[in-house]
């Protein structure tokens, strides 16, 4: 049996989290491949239903990544996204997530480094938890076979 190889939803801010990523990119720093990057213009652009969706169609973990407070281009979309987390982890609970699926991380642009070490950080976390109880249990190869 193959190791499991968790997947993470990551939503980034375009101003800061995405140009951490981009910057640990170009200069080459490794982290794990397991993330998948969706750049939205503000951390407080993230709608609940997003992450919700995230975790329905079998993310294993979902990363939101924005500004420092009191750093947001777009003045306090940041403090908006820390409230709605605080929401998604009361409904994370309900659904029977565990909270640790869902982090939400201050990236600055100039933070490459950091990234990295959050990335590979959440990677090895979701394996401790394993795969999300919503990931699909059979592919659709398996279901024609």
């Amino acid at each position: 049996m193959t190791e499991f190889e968790p997947k993470i939803i990551a939503f980034f801010c375009n101003w800061c989290t995405y140009t951490a990523a981009d910057l640990a990119g170009i200069s080459r720093m490794q982290y794990e491949p397991n993330v998948m990057i969706i750049r939205v213009m503000c951390s407080g652009r993230v709608d609940p239903q997003f992450v919700m969706a995230a975790f329905a169609n079998g993310a294993d973990g979902v990363l939101i990544g924005g500004c420092h407070l009191g750093d947001c281009h777009y003045v306090k979309g940041n403090y908006k996204a820390q409230r709605r987390v605080l929401l998604l982890r009361k409904m994370m609970r309900e659904f029977g997530l565990e909270e640790g699926r869902l982090r939400l991380e201050w990236i600055s642009a100039s933070e490459g480094t950091k990234l990295k070490r959050i990335v590979n950080e959440m990677v090895e976390e979701i394996k401790l938890l394993g795969p999300s109880p919503f990931r699909p249990t059979v592919t659709m190869m398996e279901v024609f076979h």
